[in-house]
């Protein structure tokens, strides 16, 4: 079994229900944290000492509060935290349940399992690390899994998500290709961005591109 477990949750009460979990499979040291700033560099440190973490368990969304944070959100943390430990394992573990956020998480971010929050989530939660110990991926049946294997769900790609924070923050087809370009992705020509937006809003039945923004705002993609 695991033997260094991370959890951020910035809620007590669900985070001494993880941790009493955790410990009845035999997990031997788990950390608890509220915020995504510290999770990080709990991570880091404990990396740096050759005492890695070799799990994360996390939410998705934080309460901002009077403190003052670098990293915001759980897709952050786990952006942030693969990028300096790639083969860590991530559960993450929300009431969010929007089948583009979860295909998100499994592509773009690498996480290994996602738990929904529910009557059943600590069961749930209990299988999800079994398996990620025997190096296998978590999707709960009745839920994930039968979201990520909709072929009528359009599939959002790295690409899609960077071109749809750029339209969010009002750039032009222009500026678009130009940031492209800078971060080696492609395609990265004014043509083929604009099909691709087009595509995006085909998909997503929006009528134009502040609508777009709306849309996949509320799917929880930005």
């Amino acid at each position: 079994m695991f033997k260094k477990v991370l959890i951020a949750e910035d809620l007590d009460a669900i985070a001494v229900s993880l941790i009493d979990t955790i410990k009845e499979i035999g997990v031997e040291e788990i950390h608890h944290t509220k915020y995504c700033d510290d999770a990080y560099l709990q991570v880091k440190k404990a990396l740096n000492q050759n005492k890695s973490f070799e799990l994360v368990i996390c939410d998705l969304s934080f309460k901002p509060d009077h403190r003052e944070n670098k990293i915001n959100s759980g897709v952050e943390l786990i952006n942030a935290i693969k990028k300096i430990q790639k083969n860590i394992k991530i559960i993450v573990f929300s009431i969010e349940d929007k089948s583009y956020r979860i295909q998100s998480l499994f592509k773009n971010s690498g996480i290994n399992a996602y738990v929904p929050k529910g009557r059943d989530s600590l069961t749930e939660l209990k299988k999800a690390i079994e398996q990620l110990y025997n190096n296998e991926t978590y999707t709960p049946i009745n839920f994930v899994a039968n979201a990520l294997q909709d072929k009528t769900i359009f599939e959002i790609e790295h690409y899609d998500i960077e071109l749809l924070k750029l339209l969010a923050n009002g750039c032009t087809i222009e500026e678009i290709s130009l940031s492209f370009k800078k971060n080696g992705l492609t395609p990265n020509g004014h043509s083929s961005i604009e099909k691709r937006i087009n595509k995006l809003k085909l998909s997503f039945k929006a009528n134009n591109n502040v609508q777009l923004i709306a849309i996949t705002k509320d799917f929880g993609l930005l």
